[in-house]
């Protein structure tokens, strides 16, 4: 029995190294320009129905944490089923790589929101700078498991977050300090993942 559970541990093992060093293919180019575009809309909206979102914050944070739950739920579902299909039975393992490559991001962006909200209100215009910024953290620790270029998108995200902040009043809240960077951002992600496919489809 021991050397049974030795053996199963090792095929485990070398399953968990072959994931670690095969680059993910879950992430479907389309869906994540779709989340793009969906920000840009999320802007727009902003722009149209909430002008002065400085003194509406609890409207303007319904407003992007209703995107972002949008988004995630969008490729979380859509990965999770072309993961699957493309890595077939390692999907499951190449499926828990990514979450816990990005996971740490989005909980911080979860936390430095909720702290933020309930203890230093004051402060609430750095959100969408933070939220950049720990979202670019989430793109790094992703990129030795996606294509080479995506690292262009992390450093994307990182200086619109430092953009965001050096703005240093309630002009962070301006619809666009978060349309442009995620609309931009997400479709720029969506091209090298396109690019990187037709690539992968030449070499074969």
């Amino acid at each position: 029995m021991d050397d049974l559970n030795r053996a199963l541990q090792q095929i485990g093992s070398s399953r968990r190294q072959v994931a670690r060093s095969t680059e993910f293919r879950g992430y479907g180019p389309a869906t994540l320009a779709s989340t793009g575009l969906l920000a840009i809309a999320a802007a727009v909206s902003q722009s149209r129905w909430l002008p002065d979102a400085a003194h509406r914050v609890p409207a303007y944070l319904s407003i992007w944490l209703t995107t972002a739950v949008l988004s995630a739920g969008l490729i979380g579902v859509h990965t999770f089923v072309r993961a699957r299909r493309v890595h077939s039975g390692m999907a499951d393992e190449m499926l828990r790589i990514a979450v816990e490559q990005f996971l740490p991001s989005a909980a911080a962006g979860a936390l430095i929101t909720f702290v933020l909200v309930h203890y230093a209100p004051a402060a609430l215009w750095m959100l969408p700078g933070l939220w950049q910024v720990t979202f670019s953290l989430g793109v790094f620790s992703s990129c030795r498991f996606l294509p080479r270029p995506m690292a262009a998108a992390g450093v994307w995200y990182l200086l619109t977050g430092l953009f965001c902040l050096s703005l240093a009043d309630a002009r962070a809240f301006s619809p666009w300090a978060m349309g442009i960077p995620y609309g931009a951002g997400q479709l720029l992600v969506a091209g090298i993942l396109l690019l990187n496919k037709r690539e992968v489809g030449d070499e074969r």
